[in-house]
């Protein structure tokens, strides 16, 4: 088992991590019926990209002998409406590590290559940008 997901009343869940017991507690966004207290299912989603994103570009950097700490994504969801569901995800990079273009292009596609990015639907938009510093 992966994790566990209780249903805390609300429209709120609560998601426990088995392996580290680590918990997310996620919220109906307000648009929905919901409080938008928290990261909403849909947010974790969106999220989900961009962490595994940057987690499979921190394995090739490592390779690489760049240090990617500092780096941040800025992530935006955007939902349709008929039917509800994810439309498009952006993700907006602000790389640190290197300023050697191969190198960058490298950790770019590798980027690409990540499971949630592979997993989610071909028609949820990916709006994927790259900003080397």
């Amino acid at each position: 088992m992966t994790s566990k997901v209780t249903y805390l009343g609300d429209l709120r869940t609560s998601s426990t991590h088995i392996q580290s017991g680590t918990e997310i507690i996620s919220d109906a966004p307000v648009d929905n019926k919901g409080k938008g207290e928290a990261f909403s299912p849909t947010d974790l989603v969106a999220n989900a990209l961009a962490s595994c994103m940057i987690t499979i570009m921190g394995i090739k950097a490592a390779e690489l002998g760049v240090d990617m700490k500092g780096t941040v994504a800025e992530v935006t969801k955007i939902m349709n409406a008929e039917p509800r569901r994810i439309g498009c995800v952006k993700v907006d990079f602000k790389l640190v590590g290197t300023n050697d273009a191969k190198q960058q292009t490298i950790l770019e596609r590798a980027a690409m290559t990540c499971p949630v990015f592979l997993s989610l639907h071909p028609e949820i938009e990916k709006d994927i940008i790259f900003n080397w510093k």
